[in-house]
């Protein structure tokens, strides 16, 4: 039977827009015949109630929904009620690992790398902040015109910022970075290619040999990912102290403080920012200290941690070569408000950081080690490094970069440090000289 004009429900099932339009209404009365004194806690009895309700308003409007439309439109409307709405779905799907909604009508995920455009909508501008409190409630935080950005965690860690009008000109926009249940493992990173087992095997050793180690990349490059994989090789007996905006690295060792920054109160009070954590770390006799990303003055707190004794520590940064990598802690140090000559500045992160770990996302959406940088020292003015690993392309199959994380053949100048402490590395690692 031909569908009427008037987007009528019709018995033969209904179109998506029609089907939209229904569960909206359906969604309202089940909303407002729920019994109001119950217990969203209960989420066995909330679930019960719903269906129930759900059964009775379906049978009161006469619907004409398949066994499959009806199944579809209850978990819509109990995810509504109990969950993220229409992010469940996307929440629920292990292959997305972001999740950006650009106001109402536009959703976007991201999967293996790659932006796609959803099919899921919200009503209005409305129902995505109603979405949003639900999501910062439960930490206590608010978002409004007075205070219209806020950063927060789901229960399971995803990271989610929010950023609403009057600041966003194409209504509330929400960004959720999923967390990963189970991180990725040394041997996850060898199988999708982001490095090669001699790269870790070089890794390893300078994490066990108490290198400092910097982790630079861009955006959704996967620096995150890389720490807490080169996290996991710190030995078991050492006691190790993790400072992050949003705490998402996720060591296995047993002896690991967690300690997290706090954004200002709605007053505008009671901030403790990353910097703060650094300094307070230092009195708790840590053995590594390790910072999720180094953004502001806290480089400077960092690199003097790991110049008095601290080594072994890492960190994260935003740049996109291991040459910026250095040149932003030079810029993050004078944030800090010190007054220093910038060749005092240079000789710190020369003596500090011993390799940059360059990460970068590529054109076909996969994330590589590019570089694998040692910081030999300085020479006049000027930081000295040198590439021992270097990712090179050797062409594109099915749109796929293919190439490999190679030596570079120069024979850093730590491995005689590595041999000192009794880890001896397999000859030809390092590709010829070695």
């Amino acid at each position: 039977m031909p569908a009427s004009g008037g987007g009528r429900l019709m018995p033969q099932g209904p179109s998506r827009e029609s089907f939209r339009d229904v569960k909206f209404r359906v969604q309202n009365r089940v909303i407002q015949d729920l019994d109001p004194k119950l217990d969203l806690g209960n989420q066995v009895e909330v679930r019960r109630q719903i269906e129930e309700v759900f059964g009775h308003v379906i049978d009161e409007e006469a619907l004409a929904l398949t066994r499959a439309e009806r199944v579809r439109m209850l978990e819509q409307i109990t995810d509504e009620i109990i969950g993220l709405g229409p992010l469940e779905p996307l929440l629920r799907d292990e292959t997305v690992s972001e999740v950006m909604v650009n106001g109402p009508r536009q959703v976007y995920v991201e999967r293996k790398g790659r932006l796609e455009l959803t099919n899921v909508v919200f009503q209005n501008d409305e129902h995505v902040m109603r979405i949003i409190d639900r999501i910062i409630a439960p930490i206590g935080r608010r978002v409004d015109e007075s205070s219209p950005m806020v950063d927060a965690r789901l229960a399971d860690g995803s990271r989610v910022n929010a950023i609403i009008p009057p600041l966003s000109l194409v209504g509330p926009v929400v960004t959720i970075r999923k967390f990963s249940a189970q991180p990725f493992t040394v041997d996850d990173l060898i199988r999708f290619g982001t490095a090669t087992a001699d790269m870790f095997e070089f890794l390893k050793a300078a994490v066990e040999a108490r290198l400092n180690i910097f982790v630079s990349g861009g955006t959704g490059s996967g620096k995150t990912t890389t720490l807490n994989v080169l996290s996991s090789f710190i030995p078991s007996d050492e006691r190790i102290v993790t400072i992050e905006d949003a705490a998402e690295l996720q060591l296995r060792q047993e002896h690991v403080v967690t300690l997290e920054s706090r954004p200002s109160n709605i007053e505008g009070k009671g901030a403790v920012p990353i910097r703060e954590l650094v300094k307070n770390s230092l009195r708790m006799r840590p053995d590594r200290i390790i910072v999720g990303e180094c953004r502001s003055g806290e480089a400077l707190d960092m690199l003097q941690a790991m110049n008095t004794g601290h080594d072994g520590s890492m960190s994260t940064g935003h740049a996109n070569s291991p040459r910026d990598m250095l040149a932003r802690l030079e810029t993050m140090v004078l944030m800090a408000g010190v007054d220093l000559p910038v060749r005092a500045i240079r000789e710190q992160i020369a003596s500090a950081v011993d390799i940059v770990v360059q990460q970068a996302r590529l054109k076909d959406g996969s994330r590589r080690i590019t570089n694998i940088t040692e910081v030999q020292g300085m020479e006049g003015d000027v930081i000295v490094l040198q590439d021992v690993f270097v990712f090179e392309q050797t062409g594109v199959i099915d749109g796929k970069i293919q190439g490999r994380l190679k030596p570079t053949g120069i024979r850093p100048k730590f491995v005689e440090k590595f041999e000192v402490q009794g880890i001896h590395l397999a000859p030809g690692l390092f590709g010829f000289g070695y």
